[in-house]
């Protein structure tokens, strides 16, 4: 690849082609995980579909490796690869509401704000995730859990259809009549198959919702988990709420008597009126009243905001994860001993509800193979300094493999770090993963796309996909 080439692939695309040399590059590269630090060899900013089709078709000609980047906040900094060109979506940003149908066309670059924003006018809302700033292609393409979750599934259930590059460089739709096999795929097979450069989703009646956090002492923290796993077994689907060992962050709304205290949370969210709200959440309060509770009416996108401010682009994160089917006595013990300790202001623990309507499909019906799960949990090391590295990376690490035991074995893929290697991939598909590869044998027998959790075009070349990627840092 010389620079002739390159000439020639600037001239077909409309958007901008950074290279090393470029004043903008050290900014390009980056992605929302600061732990994460590749260097591409190209990095093109498409505007269009034809953009993508380009820039496909010259990492094919020049055997170059190609990372997909939407919103970049992916867990393993999956956007972005060393010495290959990123195929970068985030100008490639419309989102168009048809109200009648109630459905929603989203460019590839979009993040969840920009959905939120568009469908908040018109009363709707897709199922997503907590953080605005996310992009929807990686989200979507993951699966996409959020607060909406037990009331209206993951966000591949509410995938219509999809515009997607394959790896030979053309364009297909695929929806349950065109190529419903990569449909199929797509709807929680990552980004394995292609790139995703347009969705149309179900959007459903949200408007105001009633929510925020409730705070608890520590010392509450294994009675509030013992009564949270069983009440949300069986709640309304309305309710979602996760919880959560936090640090109290110094900032409103929390009282400064909190700030930088070590508790215990659920972050709630009810699509419906205050009055029915806190008749369903009653007897928590009655049970165990709140140290703090910040919980109201507000718009859904405020909801979906809130956390932005805390977790800005560019901090340091580890992730470890895992599906949960029952949270044990023993469990919560092990809970409590390490979300007591959390080691930054911005290190968490998670568990997210995924029962309710994400129940409701076959473990089959789509890749997301773990239906029958309750809980999604995930411990992240988050902080912005890059000394502490190791600190935030040990004490997750501890966390995850005392926990492991008590967990599916299998994880969410957005929630995985970049080389988890074929058991983890394996055991978060399960009997799906022989048919994901078959696909994969189809739409990308090469394994053009393995910047991602892998799903190798054949079973037996999963390490040689793994080895592929780069080292965080």
């Amino acid at each position: 690849m010389n620079q002739e080439a390159i000439a020639q692939l600037k001239s077909q695309l409309r958007g901008e082609l950074i290279e090393p040399s470029d004043e903008r590059y050290e900014e390009a590269r980056k992605v929302y995980n600061a732990m994460i630090s590749r260097k591409p060899r190209l990095i093109a900013y498409c505007t269009d579909v034809a953009d993508v089709m380009a820039a496909i078709r010259f990492a094919s000609q020049h055997d170059l490796l190609v990372s997909v980047r939407g919103g970049g906040h992916n867990a393993g900094g999956l956007g972005v690869c060393d010495d290959g060109i990123v195929v970068d979506l985030s100008q490639i940003k419309y989102v168009h509401v048809d109200p009648a149908a109630r459905t929603v066309r989203v460019g590839g670059g979009c993040t969840w704000a920009d959905v939120d924003h568009g469908t908040h006018a018109f009363g709707l809302a897709v199922p997503s995730g907590i953080i605005s700033t996310t992009g929807v292609g990686g989200l979507t393409l993951g699966g996409g859990m959020g607060h909406l979750t037990r009331q209206y599934g993951l966000t591949i259930d509410n995938l219509l259809a999809a515009d997607v590059v394959l790896a030979d460089g053309t364009f297909v739709t695929a929806d349950a009549d065109q190529n419903s096999d990569l449909f199929w795929a797509i709807r929680g097979g990552g980004g394995n198959f292609g790139v995703v450069t347009s969705f149309l989703f179900q959007a459903h009646p949200v408007s105001t919702v009633c929510a925020g956090p409730m705070l608890w002492e520590l010392d509450h923290a294994a009675d509030i988990m013992k009564w949270y796993r069983e009440f949300i077994v069986q709640a309304p689907e309305e309710i979602n709420g996760f919880f959560a060992f936090i640090t109290v962050p110094p900032a409103p709304p929390f009282p400064e008597a909190l700030h930088f205290k070590k508790m215990c949370a659920i972050v709630w969210c009810y699509n419906g009126g205050l009055e029915q709200a806190n008749e369903i959440l009653e007897p928590l309060r009655s049970f165990r009243s709140p140290s703090f509770e910040f919980f109201a009416p507000m718009p859904f996108p405020m909801l979906q905001g809130m956390f932005d401010g805390l977790y800005t682009p560019g901090l340091q994160w580890y992730w470890k994860a895992d599906f949960v089917n029952e949270l044990s006595d023993e469990a919560i013990a092990l809970h409590v001993k390490h979300g007591s300790d959390l080691p930054t202001l911005h290190s968490t623990m998670h568990l997210y509800p995924i029962n309710g309507a994400a129940h409701k499909p076959g473990r089959n019906d789509t890749p997301w193979s773990h239906r029958n799960a309750v809980w999604s949990e995930v411990i992240v090391g988050v902080d912005p300094d890059p000394a502490n590295k190791d600190r935030i990376t040990s004490w997750a690490k501890a966390y995850w493999e005392a926990l492991h035991p008590y967990g599916t074995g299998g994880a969410y893929v957005n929630f995985m770090m970049d080389g988890e290697g074929e058991d983890r991939i394996r055991a978060t598909y399960q009997d799906n993963f022989d048919k994901l590869v078959k696909l994969k044998e189809r739409y990308d027998p090469t394994n053009f796309f393995r910047v991602n959790q892998n799903i190798p075009a054949h079973a037996n070349s999963m390490a040689s996909a793994d080895q592929t990627l780069s080292h965080i840092g």
